[in-house]
């Protein structure tokens, strides 16, 4: 089914930048660890902080990018991440490369993320017809398994062959590539009207965050979505330190533990309208968010060697399988709910919210680490993510609209 030229340059800027994001998949840690030789603790504070500190920086830009055009933001987005991820190779050749820069380049990365994804959804949602969203949420989220199939496994020779920072200027290279991307789309752009006399209220800060409590069902899905993803991220670095520290798995097999997975979660992206249309948005939405809660607890059986590594490999491939299922759908549910001329700060209050949750997790997860041991904290969080399901709506509360395509355009999608 095409979804239209301006939709195939932002999805191909999409693209272009989630690639360079999974090649350096993992890159901040590697360097943590065998550059900079810091500990479970300092690898998880560098996460946490940059995540934290980018999403409170981030906080006036919902508001900010509601009343701009989103093409320009999202164009000075990328070039932002470009000149901050472009520092790290260039310090790092200079042989000046700090713990604190890459700090700071976490934080400036993620609030620029942060800002290029409200105008990104607001924009999608100005683009795509609302019937079309599920399909276009499925080839965004089939899209991102690819490069995270492809991406960290590529990321992984180049750092054999090249060394630890080829990665992150990739990284850099693929934001300036998606800004020309954006650049190149045609047409009407969407920005909330607003009084010029009007000053930006503390009030307006936070009426992306009103919007969501007061909707039940997104309420739902965002308690549900946080505490998620909080607790499924608060493991990444751990496993970093565990597969690469305790394990010294080679980088090569650390990039496809991650990588090979990932193949599911694009088998699952493009089943998810299928399985919508055949038995219900809410159907499919509660199965595959009850699954995605249960397989994490698997890593817990992660051990060294090969059969450490094929016990990641199959854990996270049915993880992410559930996960390219269910995420198109809570996206495709969440931008239908939300109002054109709210969708930045709704959507910048969700990913702020969703930042800083796996920022505290990740602070929590290290200092658990550092009482116990990495593979204990994992376990923990497999066992919390249990009781994360309990969260999602109902069917009382979940109308079951129709918005998919049909059978023919799904088929194509």
């Amino acid at each position: 089914m095409k979804l239209g030229p301006g939709f195939g340059w932002l999805w191909s800027a999409y693209a272009v930048s989630t690639y360079g994001t999974w090649i350096a998949f993992g890159a901040f840690p590697l360097i943590a660890v065998r550059v900079l030789h810091s500990p479970a603790f300092a690898v998880s504070l560098l996460e946490a902080a940059g995540l934290a500190v980018a999403a409170i920086v981030a906080i006036p830009l919902g508001p900010w990018v509601e009343h701009r055009a989103k093409r320009p933001v999202m164009i000075a987005m990328d070039l932002v991440r470009f000149l901050a991820m472009a520092s790290v190779p260039t310090a790092y050749l200079l042989g000046c490369l700090s713990y604190g820069q890459m700090l700071v380049v976490s934080v400036i990365s993620g609030t620029a993320s942060i800002a290029f994804t409200a105008a990104s959804g607001a924009y999608l949602k100005y683009l795509v017809n609302n019937d079309h969203l599920l399909i276009a949420n499925g080839r965004f989220e089939g899209t991102s398994w690819l490069a995270t199939a492809a991406g960290p496994p590529l990321g992984g020779a180049l750092i054999g062959l090249l060394g630890p920072v080829i990665t992150i200027a990739a990284d850099a290279l693929s934001y300036l590539l998606s800004a020309l991307g954006v650049l190149r789309i045609r047409g009407g752009d969407v920005a909330a009207p607003r009084d010029a006399a009007t000053r930006l209220r503390a009030t307006d800060l936070l009426s992306g965050w009103r919007f969501i409590l007061h909707d039940r069902v997104l309420r739902r899905l965002f308690l549900n979505s946080v505490t998620v993803g909080g607790l499924i991220m608060a493991t990444l670095p751990l496993l970093s330190v565990l597969l690469l520290g305790r394990y010294h798995f080679p980088a090569w097999q650390y990039g496809l533990a991650f990588g090979i997975p990932a193949l599911g979660g694009f088998a699952g992206a493009r089943l998810s309208a299928r399985l919508v249309g055949r038995y219900g948005r809410h159907r499919v939405m509660i199965v595959s968010g009850w699954l995605r809660s249960i397989f994490p607890l698997g890593l817990a059986l992660t051990g060294p060697g090969i059969p450490g590594l094929l016990t990641v490999i199959i854990v996270e491939g049915l993880l992410i399988i559930c996960m390219g299922i269910f995420n198109p759908i809570n996206a495709t549910e969440r931008l239908q709910r939300i109002p054109a001329d709210r969708a930045a700060r709704v959507l910048s209050a969700w990913t702020i919210s969703g930042k800083l949750t796996q920022a505290t997790a990740m602070v929590i997860w290290g200092v658990l680490a550092t009482l116990t041991d990495p593979l204990t904290a994992i376990t923990i969080s497999g066992i919390l993510l249990l009781g994360t399901p309990l969260f999602l709506p109902g069917q009382a509360r979940m109308p079951d609209p129709a918005v998919v395509a049909p059978a023919e355009d799904v088929r194509s999608a």
